[in-house]
């Protein structure tokens, strides 16, 4: 499998972009490979995988990231684990975007994505933003894949 600089399947996630890089069925259901570019002010809410394990590798820009109790200024080069059953979230609090690599084991997470996430043209294209209807359908979707949404870190 080969993908070059911007291919693969693109999806705006609730104001940021996810590029697919492996998907549950290109590696026999082991592992999801995700890169996200994290909008300024942006990332996910605080969350708990029941599932999966999820590790983070910063590629460009700043991000905090909270895992559990800890909380970590992750700059490129930065490699943060989120196991299953521990509360996690990241945020770009920078004004450029920030791009970072998701491993999610097993697969699937990019089936969660797809089920409320907006089709893009490729990873290059701008990010939809964030509407009611995206985060109902995020919210809806999550128990359906074992992810427990959290309230915002006050």
């Amino acid at each position: 499998m080969h993908l070059g600089p911007s291919e693969g399947d693109a999806f705006s996630v609730v104001g940021d972009i996810y590029r697919v890089l492996a998907s549950s069925r290109q590696t026999g259901g082991v592992y999801t490979l995700v890169e996200n570019r994290v909008s300024p002010n942006n990332g996910p809410p605080p969350h708990i995988h029941s599932r999966e394990d999820e590790s983070f590798f910063v590629l460009e820009g700043e991000l905090e990231f909270q895992v559990g109790d800890e909380k970590i200024t992750a700059r490129p080069g930065a490699f943060i684990q989120g196991p299953r059953g521990v509360a996690h979230s990241f945020r770009n609090n920078t004004q450029l975007p920030a791009r970072v690599l998701v491993f999610v084991m097993p697969a699937g997470f990019e089936n969660f994505v797809k089920e409320f996430a907006q089709p893009v043209a490729s990873f290059d294209s701008p990010a939809i933003p964030a509407s009611k209807d995206e985060v109902d359908k995020l919210l809806a979707a999550a128990p359906k894949y074992g992810i427990q949404i959290l309230p915002p870190n006050k």
